[in-house]
């Protein structure tokens, strides 16, 4: 299978590694130092002590890549904007795009029905660029879980987790989507075809939300905000305002916030992909993550003033950031 990975980061390296080493012809569009360090030495991965290296086509220009069968999106959800107008460069006739961002999605009403089916979210779609140039009938949707980090220029360190759930947008059972899931298995990952994305969507988001701007504000690990008892009563409230907000969409939580919570002490001392953004001078997702709940909380007529503020708070830090690296 041609598969082009469009952000050769913590995700997309994980992803183009093991795909290439099943023998895959991988593609990565990536920039700057990763990039140079791809051309020179290729995609190193470490895992459980061990270190695999992929040599796969590396380039910052789309066209140079061409048609591919799987195109996986694997930049944040805020630098989908800015790519996405070159997309239709990697589309063949039946080019599959899998989504692999945090938080809402922007086809979240697409194929929804109901009122609300077809509405934009301008949180995480501005303008509503994406939909405009990335047609939602290639699009297949994804929860990535696994957990990694780029520790050097081309060199990958994932940490845990090994499951992507996927599906169709509008639920069903597609031959694409089976032949991906059996792609990504034979790559070493668990790719169950879920019945429900969009629960799957909130369910992860549910952790996000709450843990990363906690993290990034604060400057702690997973295990260390969950423990303390302070951020730990702050994330529950965070995710009972979310709970709200999801239900009153029809998502049906299948855990309780307890054990979300647990869940998240479990990882360990990692830092989130948040805090690993602050911690690099990066932009933050924080809308995806938050700013989309806080959206759809006043779609839905749902008070949400622990999200506000806390989102309050995370785009002065990120606004910080970029002021300093405009300085």
């Amino acid at each position: 299978m041609k598969i082009c990975i469009v952000g050769a980061g913590a995700i997309g390296g994980l992803l183009a590694v093991k795909l290439a080493a099943r023998g895959h012809d991988v593609s990565v569009v990536a920039r700057g130092a990763q990039l140079a360090a791809i051309r020179a030495s290729g995609l190193t991965l470490q895992e459980a002590g061990t270190e695999t290296r992929a040599k796969v086509h590396a380039s910052a220009d789309m066209a140079a890549i061409g048609a591919q069968d799987l195109v996986v999106l694997g930049v944040k959800a805020h630098q989908l904007t800015a790519l996405v107008a070159d997309l239709p460069q990697l589309f063949g006739a039946d080019t599959m795009v899998l989504t692999a961002q945090n938080g809402i999605p922007w086809w979240y009403f697409c194929k929804f029905g109901g009122p609300l089916q077809g509405r934009h979210l301008e949180s995480v779609d501005p303008g509503g660029r994406i939909a405009a140039f990335l047609p939602v009938e290639r699009v297949i949707g994804s929860v990535v879980y696994p957990a990694a980090e780029v520790v050097a220029p081309g060199v990958i360190r994932h940490i845990e987790g090994n499951r992507l759930s996927i599906a169709e947008i509008d639920n069903s059972e597609t031959p694409r989507l089976v032949a991906l899931s059996e792609t990504l298995r034979d790559a070493g990952f668990k790719a169950p075809m879920v019945s429900d994305i969009r629960t799957e969507i909130w369910t992860k988001l549910w952790g996000n939300l709450s843990f990363n701007p906690i993290s990034a504000l604060t400057g702690t690990t997973l295990a260390g905000l969950c423990r303390f008892p302070l951020t730990r009563a702050l994330a529950a409230a965070m995710m009972a305002e979310a709970q709200s907000v999801g239900e009153a969409l029809g998502i049906r939580f299948r855990i309780s916030i307890d054990k979300r919570l647990a869940g998240g002490e479990a990882v360990g001392e990692h830092k989130t992909s948040m805090l690993q953004d602050v911690e690099a001078g990066r932009v933050l997702e924080i809308d995806a993550l938050l700013g989309s709940v806080i959206e759809l909380g006043r779609l839905t007529a749902t008070a949400t003033p622990h999200l506000d503020a806390v989102y309050a708070l995370a785009k002065l830090l990120d606004a910080r950031i970029q002021g300093a690296e405009a300085r």
